[in-house]
């Protein structure tokens, strides 16, 4: 599966040594809308993801994707340590341009 460029970046990135990568791969007024909780900008978003690859220490395998209009949806099974693991998820993914503007998962 060939997932747009900031999307696999998103699914790719390590951390935390592709924290700046990541960051990078969302628009200066992105949002992002998970666990109830919405992180604005590149850096608040950075700074979730170290947090949530710290205290989950999870990975995401895309399953499935659906390109949808600005955007698309992936499927993606995430291991880590959480209950319930492994889960699949949703990522619901907009887009502008070749950066991630608006992310939700669920």
């Amino acid at each position: 599966m060939t997932l747009p460029p900031p999307i696999q970046t998103y699914f790719t990135a390590l951390a935390p040594q592709d924290g700046a990568v990541f960051a990078a791969a969302f628009a200066p007024d992105a949002v992002v809308h998970d666990e109830g909780n919405l992180h604005h900008g590149p850096e608040q978003i950075r700074a979730w993801w170290l947090g949530a690859k710290a205290k989950y220490r999870h990975t995401a395998l895309p399953l499935e994707l659906s390109e949808v209009a600005d955007g698309a949806v992936v499927r993606a099974q995430v291991s880590g340590d959480f209950p319930g693991s492994p889960a699949v998820l949703t990522f619901t993914f907009g887009l502008s341009g070749d950066r991630i503007s608006t992310l939700r998962i669920g």
